[in-house]
């Protein structure tokens, strides 16, 4: 009896452990950086062109870096002429980045993405956002 019930513990404890290692599907995938941008102190608007890689994304997030921006709102222009407006109204500090956005109709190919913002005046490093996408 005291033989079947280590049996039993070590194939759960076996089916247990190989599910808490296997990837979520979400963290597999990798994101592409599709370009960036380093945005000025007196500027409230500012477009990073995705020339880097030809593709077809669905989601798309901004990361920025150096310093904090807040930004107000995100318009992606996909290749078809099509343009999807994203509000933020966000603070996203240096090393932050905006919530996944979900792209309108599948994988579609993006030409720019133009994002309106306000820094702090009087800081000293200008910040970069960094445009990301996945598939």
């Amino acid at each position: 009896m005291r033989l079947r019930s280590v049996s039993l513990g070590l194939v759960l404890f076996l089916a247990l452990s190989s599910v808490a290692w296997a990837p979520a599907p979400e963290a597999s995938r990798s994101w592409d950086r599709l370009g960036s941008r380093k945005v000025d102190f007196s500027v409230d608007r500012d477009a990073i062109p995705v020339t880097i890689r030809e593709g077809t994304f669905r989601k798309i997030k901004l990361r920025v870096r150096r310093s904090a921006v807040t930004l107000r709102d995100v318009k992606i222009h996909y290749r078809n002429g099509d343009v999807q407006d994203v509000k933020i109204r966000r603070h996203i500090p240096a090393g932050g980045e905006t919530r996944v956005i979900d792209l309108y109709g599948g994988d579609r190919v993006i030409q720019k993405v133009v994002f309106w913002y306000n820094t702090k005046p009087g800081r000293h490093r200008r910040a970069t956002v960094e445009l990301w996408g996945r598939d």
